[in-house]
């Protein structure tokens, strides 16, 4: 007696004689259900349960077999199903097409008991094989996909981290790190619209970007206490020391990168944006006076957030600058400081940006 492990034949044929035999034969040992049409057919395979083999004819009105069968595999839920095509048409040029089609097999009438149920038995068991190693296909990639992500959670949280050990030595850049991170990802994505950095800011790019920006200060470490956290202007001996923080963050990033025993990509553009965040787009920067297009993506788009970040925040020497008043300094910096192209996109969007700050707002100071 067939029960819910038992497999579903699905019988497609126009002429009731045919149904009733195929049925007599198959639902001793089968869960059977009929269709005397193509269009029911079609609506039968894809209701649950879904059949697991359908016996299809192909000499059939309003629609043949060979086109159910095409729907049938244009259908997400109907196109593994594995089909063997039943026919009076019993020469080599049919059969063909049936399995070039991709029919599983090819049964002509009159039907021989014996061939078509040891035909069936076979396919079933070949669908049940096909189902398995499916399950396993989709039990490993999901493993797969939990240990990347595992791992990517392990490396963006041991990121924040090394990032706010810089933080902790200057307290006053409080959600600094978080909110140029989402103005780093925001700019980029915007810029993907112009053609000269369409090629080179890919989601992929985007995402390591994204990732690696919270390093950026990481050299501020290396800085003796005296001058990172000095609450006045710095003397031009005391600039000199602060400015080495580029070097500092870019150099330890590469003694990671040495001591790694494979490639980490995020530490690639982690270095870039460390080493160079503070070059100016006119060459007056450092610590290396890059200019142009010389400077990295990664870090120009690096220098406008930690730029913006700076003047619209609250700083133990400063209060926020007025909107206004950060708009003309960016504006200002065009061409000189920034990439004008990247001020221009950065202006277009600037009431996004003021809305990441605000969604990550510094607490008041007591």
């Amino acid at each position: 007696m067939p029960d819910e492990f038992t497999p579903t034949i699905l019988i497609v044929d126009d002429a009731p004689e045919n149904l009733a035999v195929l049925s007599e034969l198959l639902q001793p040992l089968y869960r059977v259900r009929v269709a005397n049409s193509g269009p029911k057919a079609l609506r039968i395979a894809a209701t649950l349960p879904c059949p697991d083999l359908i016996l299809l004819d192909v000499m059939m009105p309003e629609m043949d077999g060979y086109q159910a069968f095409e729907h049938l595999r244009k259908d997400p839920a109907t196109a593994y199903i594995p089909v063997i095509f039943v026919t009076a048409m019993d020469n080599t040029e049919s059969e063909l097409r049936g399995l070039e089609m991709g029919a599983l097999d090819y049964i002509a009438k009159p039907i021989i008991p014996t061939v078509l149920l040891s035909r069936v038995r076979t396919h079933l068991e070949l669908k049940r094989a096909r189902d398995w190693l499916r399950g396993q296909n989709s039990y490993l990639e999901a493993e797969v996909s939990n240990r990347i992500a595992e791992s990517e959670l392990i490396q963006e949280v041991s990121i924040r981290a090394l990032a706010h050990l810089a933080e902790i030595r200057d307290p006053e850049t409080g959600n600094h790190i978080l909110r140029t991170q989402h103005y780093v990802q925001k700019l980029a994505q915007e810029l993907r619209a112009l053609p000269r950095f369409a090629e080179i800011l890919t989601d992929h790019y985007i995402q390591i970007l994204a990732r690696s920006a919270p390093l950026h200060d990481i050299g501020k470490v290396g800085i003796p206490d005296c001058i990172l956290q000095k609450p006045g202007p710095l003397t031009p001996e005391e600039w000199a020391v602060m400015k080495t923080h580029a070097y500092l963050g870019s150099e330890a990033i590469e003694t990671a990168e040495r001591d790694a025993s494979l490639k980490v990509e995020f530490l690639a553009l982690a270095k870039e944006i460390a080493h160079w965040h503070h070059e100016k787009w006119d060459g007056s920067g450092y610590p290396d006076g890059l200019k142009g297009d010389a400077i990295p993506v990664s870090a120009r788009v690096m220098a406008l957030a930690d730029v913006f970040d700076a003047l619209i925040s609250r700083r133990v020497y400063k209060n926020p600058m007025p909107l206004e008043e950060v708009q003309r300094i960016l504006l200002a910096g065009r061409g000189q400081h920034f990439d004008p192209d990247m001020v221009d996109m950065f202006l277009a969007h600037f009431d996004a940006f003021c809305d990441i700050h605000e969604r990550h707002r510094d607490p008041e100071p007591d």
